[in-house]
């Protein structure tokens, strides 16, 4: 893990992939609290026995939402910024979703800082994010997000 302190400190680590997060294992039962929280229970993600049987992954499958929103708890697994008295996910650029991941598949994030711009005292970091598939070789995404963090 990254300790960030400071606009500058970030500022250093521009261009650097500065690290993975641990393997988080997406099973079935998170699957099915994200569909219950989104109130999307289309059958690919909950029916179990029906995409057993007809979905072409021979599996349920995680909302790509639901990989989407792991992003600020795996990226707390790569950074601590410190001395902020706020954060904020601020938004998502040119996002791709490469390949579904199964229920029980394990992800990692990978990140890198793209830029780190100082907007007025309030700082504006862009990160590159890959979450890569334990065992595959083509990542469930890429793309970048923005933080927004007052020091």
């Amino acid at each position: 893990m990254i300790i960030i302190n400071n606009f500058d400190e970030y500022k250093l680590l521009e261009g650097t992939m500065v690290g993975a997060s641990s393997w988080h294992r997406i099973d079935q039962n998170q699957i099915n609290l994200f569909a219950d929280a989104t109130l999307d229970h289309q059958w690919i993600h909950t029916d179990e026995k029906k995409a057993a049987e007809e979905s072409p992954y021979h599996s349920t499958i995680a909302h790509g939402y639901l990989t989407l929103s792991l992003i600020p708890y795996l990226w707390k697994q790569i950074a601590e910024v410190r001395n902020i008295s706020m954060e904020i996910n601020y938004g998502i650029e040119i996002f791709r979703f490469g390949q579904p991941v199964k229920a029980n598949d394990e992800v990692s994030l990978e990140a890198t800082i793209k830029t780190v711009n100082n907007l007025k005292g309030t700082i504006k970091v862009v990160v590159g994010a890959k979450l890569v598939i334990k065992n595959q070789a083509k990542p469930a995404y890429t793309g970048d997000v923005v933080f927004l963090y007052h020091f």
